[in-house]
């Protein structure tokens, strides 16, 4: 068990790994595979299975990557999505001025907003 421990840590090293984005895709490819197994059309379970193998194999791709600051950047491009998505209690507005992401309470109608970066106010409504 030892040396299978050791060889996948030499075949591991330098490479990306599984990370959040991974765990997602991988999820959604075995949702789809699993919904392709009830339908009634073959054209549409073969789209659907070769949609889940190519999420499997962009999975793949992305665990085994050398370009880890790559993978990095789209797994936080990812984390802040998601954390859009969850937030219902807020709204995110940019900065007309240095694009900076700004966050406000949602139901307080037009309000003034001051970029904590560089202080540009903009008027937007919540």
């Amino acid at each position: 068990m030892n040396k299978l421990r050791n060889w996948l840590a030499r075949v591991m090293y330098g490479r990306y790994g599984m990370d959040k984005l991974n765990s997602i895709l991988l999820w959604i490819s075995v949702i789809i595979v699993v919904l392709g197994l009830f339908m009634p059309f073959v054209l549409v379970r073969l789209m659907m299975t070769a949609i889940s193998y190519g999420l499997m194999f962009w999975v793949i791709f992305r665990t085994f990557s050398r370009n880890t600051y790559r993978r990095y950047q789209e797994n936080q491009r990812f984390l802040m999505f998601w954390r859009k998505v969850k937030d219902r209690q807020h709204r995110y507005y940019r900065c007309p001025r240095c694009r900076q992401s700004v966050r406000v309470p949602r139901g307080k109608g037009k309000i003034a907003i001051t970029c904590p970066k560089c202080h540009e106010k903009f008027i937007k409504k919540t």
